[in-house]
């Protein structure tokens, strides 16, 4: 079998991606990620506030993928352990840094995320500060592993409105995808 990874490269940097992964994802792996991703930035002279915005964007998209994934690996079912797996992409382009993730996710998830976002999408950081505060208050939901505040805290830290889409896999799934700024 062929893989024409070299065409690839070239796309991933065409667009300014100069780190992606794919595949399953553990919290171990995503501090490993991130040391990569801090040390490739300080190379490059970023701010430490930019590294510390694009470190925590990274952290919480990927967290998302490890949480709310509905792409599960166990081929051994005596072990208790589930990878989840995604897509996570950093690339610089424009002069801003973005962080993009993906994973598939149950179809009849879409039009309450959606909702969510949208709203998070229309709110000042004022807004998006207040949101967060009450937030922290509540309950989790029922689906939630982290009271809801991952999506809120990406949008509190990205340069300008988080960007996300759906795109229908079959009649059970759809993948997600979102795409925040660091200027």
């Amino acid at each position: 079998m062929y893989f024409d990874l070299l065409h690839l490269k070239n796309d991933l940097s065409q667009k300014g991606i100069f780190f992606e992964f794919s595949g399953p994802l553990t919290q171990s792996l995503l501090v490993e990620l991130g040391d990569i991703l801090k040390l490739k930035m300080k190379l490059e002279s970023a701010s430490t506030l930019t590294i510390l915005k694009v470190f925590a964007l990274v952290v919480e998209q990927t967290q998302n993928i490890i949480h709310y994934s509905a792409e599960k690996q166990n081929q051994n079912p005596a072990i208790n352990l589930d990878l989840s797996t995604g897509i996570i992409a950093v690339g610089y382009k424009d002069r801003e840094y973005f962080v993009q993730a993906g994973n598939l996710m149950e179809t009849d998830d879409v039009a309450r995320l959606k909702s969510k976002l949208n709203l998070l999408k229309t709110m000042d950081a004022a807004q998006l500060k207040k949101l967060y505060k009450e937030q922290r208050r509540k309950d989790p939901g029922e689906k939630s592993k982290g009271g809801g505040l991952g999506f809120i805290e990406i949008a509190r830290k990205s340069s300008r409105p988080i960007e996300f889409d759906f795109a229908p896999v079959d009649e059970k799934y759809s993948f997600f995808s979102l795409n925040a700024h660091i200027s």
